[in-house]
């Protein structure tokens, strides 16, 4: 059987085919082709069409905006649930820990990030298309919203100055700051969600390709960044202000080391112990994830080892260590956001919206190809969009796609977003129930579960020798999206990357690679001239070909190239021919002087003259020389002619996506200039867009210029070689056989 299949393989790579045609150019094959008929519906049948309503149609519709339905009444108790659940429990006792951890990120009290990982959560579950996703809180995202919320109420505004004052005064003033941070994460979060909204609703999902992967990886590293230089005060027990905007990350470092003589010892050693607890436990769950059945939750251990512990031992009163504080009991009720905030915050909801969607639409489309179903883009913006708006009512501040959470939620089994509901449910069993017992538990505990987090996406530092070997562009944007986003903060950073990223796709267009393309003997393909030996370059035909579009940007770099790849300057040749016409009309000049002299000295002694011409005898040892002859136009022509041995270029424009009129000139430009010496030009593979491009610009309204296009690089080749120009080589039969 194994040498069957050897034999079958065998037999398919040495397939052949043949095929025998006509040679076509452009002219001749629309002579045999008939466009469809496409009779233009008026435009208020197509708005009767587009409101036209069925029951199909608005099922659809129904489907789409409540994906849930597409799967729920389908739903396989036996197969699915009993891993949903597991899954739940597993993503649930790590929502807990980072919702709390990731609101001090997000400058807000503690138990808005329990809020933020209830709400959102609950309402993805039937807005949302992918299954495996863990939507909530997620350091990015928080660090974003606490530097908006610092910039907006500042310590400074609360005549919060000396941080280590224990005036009574004090308490209401910090909570005077919270409550406005408060309302300014309230108020991001409620525009980033209509943003998100509005996006989704007018299917603008593809936003997201502009956020490539280098600028995502490049800007969540340097978020990781600031995140870790965030959270030192609190694993050091030290109080500083919180800094935002450009150099903050820089600031906050001189303030945390100007104040490291005053580290609370007792807040360091419970910091670091919970470090290498979740280091260790993160370590075992990689190594043995295969062995065990979930995997150790190792951060919800450590959350109430820490509780414990700081309850027994008080460290708060004790050793002054800063704790969590004050989780009120219960949910708050719905409450307006502060609508006249949303002026001020208007630019970091747009950068938020964009950020939080990249991150979700990534993981969800990594899940979705894994198990084999679609995510729409377009339907979560909307799922996000309802899930951070909706929540704002309700205290939250703006959440996306945990990357470890939703790595936990479909490593342990989870089937659908059932699980993400469990997970929601005990945070909200936590809030209503148990949340006040939390209340002794040391930030420092939170520090050290935020910093841990952090470690994969420090890995992503490994990106630059990746990108170093695959791409130096996108290593350029890897670069310049950590740098900016460092140095300028994460607003700025993220447009800084953006722009940036935006120029390399002009750079790209407008340096794009230029070959000249030789055929493969006995074959109708044609490849690059440089790369392969068995290439070899049609006599007296130059292909040149540009893997871009032809448009105001790169036109003139184009014809430049085409100049230079074919060896071939009109313009060069022109000249030169001028010069050579001066010259030979110099030389006749002066041969006519010559002429005239000798006619003059001739006159002179005209008699000497006839009697030594009768006698046939030299004059003065030489014969007498006849009168110089006019040059012929043939023998002209001939003296100023090239002599450059091509006589066709091909262009070929598969890689060609548009043209625009800049680019149509060229074209024209280009065919004129290489007709002007001898030298046809002809163009190849333009697909249908072009070719429309072409009609609209009024490129072919010149008779003929439509017989210079041909859909196929060997057409063009072999209609060269037949139109006289035979001499270089015998014209190729027109019956390709090739293997």
């Amino acid at each position: 059987m194994e040498h069957a299949g050897e034999d079958e393989i065998c037999h398919a790579s040495d397939q052949r085919y043949c095929v025998e045609r006509r040679v076509y150019n452009q002219g001749t094959l629309q002579e045999q082709l008939h466009k469809k008929e496409k009779a233009p519906l008026p435009l208020s049948q197509k708005i009767a069409h587009a409101c036209r309503c069925s029951s199909k149609k608005a099922r659809s519709v129904l489907f789409s905006f409540f994906p849930i339905l597409t799967w729920l009444p389908r739903y396989p108790v036996r197969e699915y649930l009993l891993g949903d659940i597991i899954s739940g429990i597993s993503t649930g006792v790590m929502q807990l820990p980072q919702g709390l951890a990731y609101a001090l990120l997000a400058a807000v009290p503690p138990v808005f990030g329990l809020y933020s990982s209830f709400y959102p959560v609950f309402l993805y579950t039937f807005f949302g298309t992918s299954r495996h996703i863990s939507i909530g809180t997620f350091a990015v995202i928080s660090l974003m919203i606490g530097g908006v919320a610092v910039r907006e109420a500042p310590d400074e505004m609360f005549d919060i100055i000396d941080t280590n004052s224990t005036n009574s005064s004090y308490a209401d003033n910090f909570k005077a700051r919270d409550d406005m941070r408060v309302k300014v994460a309230v108020a991001v979060t409620l525009l980033s969600g209509i943003i998100q909204l509005c996006l989704g609703l007018l299917r603008f999902g593809f936003v997201a390709i502009y956020l490539t992967e280098p600028l995502v990886r490049g800007f969540t590293t340097a978020a990781a960044v600031h995140v870790f230089s965030s959270q030192l005060k609190y694993l050091l027990g030290v109080k500083t202000k919180r800094f935002s905007g450009p150099l903050s990350f820089f600031y906050s470092l001189i303030a945390v080391f100007t104040n490291i003589t005053k580290t609370n010892i007792a807040a360091l050693v419970v910091g670091l112990v919970c470090m290498v607890l979740l280091l260790s436990g993160k370590e075992i769950n990689d190594r043995f994830k295969k062995k065990l059945p979930v995997p150790i939750p190792m951060e919800i251990i450590v959350v109430v080892i820490g509780t414990g512990v700081s309850a027994g031992m008080n460290l708060s009163q004790t050793y002054g260590v800063d704790i969590v504080g004050n989780i009120p009991k219960g949910l708050r009720p719905p409450q307006v956001p502060d609508i006249s905030l949303i002026q001020a915050v208007f630019v970091d909801a747009v950068a938020i919206a964009l950020v939080g969607f990249s991150m979700t639409i990534s993981m969800a489309k990594i899940f979705a190809l894994k198990h084999g179903y679609k995510v729409d883009g377009n339907q979560e913006l909307i799922a996000l969009g309802i899930c951070n708006s909706t929540g704002s009512f309700f205290q939250t501040f703006a959440i996306t796609c945990s990357m470890s959470r939703s790595l936990v939620q479909e490593g342990t089994g989870g089937k659908t977003q059932i699980a993400g509901t469990l997970s929601s449910i005990m945070v909200f069993l936590v809030i209503v129930a148990i949340g006040y017992l939390f209340e002794p538990l040391p930030q420092a505990v939170l520090a050290a579960i935020v910093m841990v987090n952090l470690k994969g996406m420090f890995k992503q530092f490994g990106d630059i020798l990746h990108f170093w070997r695959t791409s130096k562009i996108e290593l350029a944007i890897w670069i310049v999206a950590f740098l900016a986003s460092v140095f300028l903060g994460l607003d700025y950073g993220l447009i800084t990357a953006i722009a940036f990223a935006m120029i390399t796709i002009v750079y790209r267009t407008q340096s794009p690679q230029y070959r000249i393309l030789g055929q493969i003997p006995d074959t109708d393909i044609y490849c690059d001239m440089e790369e392969y030996e068995e290439v070899k370059e049609c006599p007296g035909i130059k292909i040149f070909q540009a893997n871009a579009s032809l448009y105001f940007a790169n036109s003139e770099l184009y014809i430049n190239a085409l100049k230079k790849k074919t060896g071939l300057d009109p313009c060069a040749i022109l000249t030169a021919r001028k010069k050579a016409q001066k010259r030979h009309a110099k030389e006749l000049k002066r041969e006519r002087k010559k002429t005239a002299i000798l006619k003059m000295s001739n006159d002179v002694d005209n008699s000497v003259k006839h009697e030594v011409m009768n006698d046939e005898l030299p004059l003065n040892g030489k014969f007498a020389e006849a009168a110089p002859q006019e040059s012929s136009p043939d023998e002209l022509e001939h003296f100023v002619k090239s002599m450059t041995s091509i006589h066709s270029i091909i262009l070929d424009f598969s890689p060609v996506n548009f043209v625009d009129s800049v680019g149509a000139k060229a074209l024209k430009s280009i065919i004129k200039e290489y007709e002007e010496i001898g030298v046809s030009v002809y163009i190849t593979g333009c697909n249908g867009s072009v070719m429309d491009n072409l009609c609209r610009l009024h490129f072919f309204d010149k008779a003929g210029v439509k017989d210079l296009l041909f859909p196929s690089i060997h057409d063009a080749v072999l209609t060269s070689q037949l139109k006289g120009l035979s001499a270089l080589q015998p014209p190729l039969d027109t019956v390709i056989c090739t293997s």
